[in-house]
């Protein structure tokens, strides 16, 4: 469905995305993961053609982004990260401007319109303003107007940013069920949990650069025998951190000086927790929380990068 060759963009000296090459099967589910500013919406507005890019290539369907842009752009629905709807007018009324923009006739576009209502789960509230919505429900209708051409490619940059917990469940299996039903889905988000839930293959990108890419079973995989310790403490001070890494089956420590915190890349060896602890309290280090977590996609980020997804 999208196959994307080396394509690089840089905004004056500053390189955002430097030769990135992925590619994404009809009916698969494919996540775009990674801190803000790596790059991810610079990528999906190459994408959709909405800028251009300075080497490389983009297919969707075998077309070429750059050289039939009017064919590829009926084939993919964009989900972007500003709600992108005329507030003063009603849900169903975005939703018809929306179907005609995309060359929908008037019938079919009301047609559409009762159909994406009940997948966003919005039917009730139809006739209502915008202006009228909550932040989820804005975000459920922009969704909406994405999928009125019925497109073969849906492509969804951060969705649920800033919104309700309820409504964010609901766009998640929104996206589960539509690619369910055979939709080939571009997830981008820095929320590791959703890609998580959602993709089939995941895609980690940093400074604009490919880091991991592979099947969820696959990436985790390589953090089998892994864990990730999180000590906040009273002091970072002395040479006790660099003692920690000292410990072998410690591989990396992070510290970080804003939150008094450590996190610790090492084995799931037996003897790692009373090792950390002991070390802390040699040190006269006060340990005020603890937490132990099975790998996971902000660990591989966190191993490959020695930084947290989320700073």
């Amino acid at each position: 469905m999208l196959e994307v060759r080396g394509i690089k963009k840089s905004f004056g000296k500053k390189v955002v995305v430097g030769g990135v090459s992925f590619s994404v099967e009809k009916g698969e589910s494919f996540g775009l993961l990674g801190p803000n500013g790596a790059g991810k919406s610079t990528t999906i507005a190459m994408l959709c053609g909405l800028l251009p890019y300075e080497e490389g290539e983009i297919l969707i369907d075998g077309l070429s982004v750059k050289k039939s842009p009017r064919h590829v752009k009926k084939k993919i629905g964009i989900v972007p990260q500003e709600i992108a709807l005329y507030h003063s007018m009603s849900a169903i009324d975005n939703l018809l401007f929306w179907g005609r923009m995309y060359g929908l006739t008037r019938a079919k576009a009301k047609k559409m319109a009762e159909v994406v209502l009940e997948i966003v789960g919005l039917k009730d509230r139809a006739k209502h303003k915008i202006e009228t919505f909550s932040g989820g429900m804005k975000r459920r209708i922009n969704i909406g107007a994405a999928l009125m051409h019925e497109p073969e490619l849906l492509i969804m940059d951060e969705p649920t940013v800033g919104i309700d917990p309820q409504s964010r469940n609901h766009i998640l299996e929104t996206v589960k069920k539509l690619n369910a039903d055979g939709m080939t889905v571009i997830y981008t988000s820095h929320y590791m949990e959703e890609v998580e839930y959602i993709c089939d293959r995941i895609c980690i990108v940093d400074e604009g650069k490919i880091i991991a890419l592979g099947r969820k079973e696959e990436l985790f995989g390589s953090l089998k025998d892994g864990v990730v310790i999180t000590l906040h403490v009273n002091s970072l001070e002395g040479n006790w951190v660099k003692d920690l890494e000292q410990i072998a089956s410690v591989e990396k420590v992070i510290a970080n000086a804003e939150k008094n915190s450590l996190e610790i890349v090492g084995n799931n060896h037996a003897n790692i927790v009373s090792d950390i602890i002991s070390c802390a309290v040699k040190a006269n280090v006060k340990v005020s929380s603890f937490e132990r977590k099975e790998p996971n996609l902000e660990s591989l980020f966190l191993q490959l990068t020695g930084r947290s997804l989320r700073d």
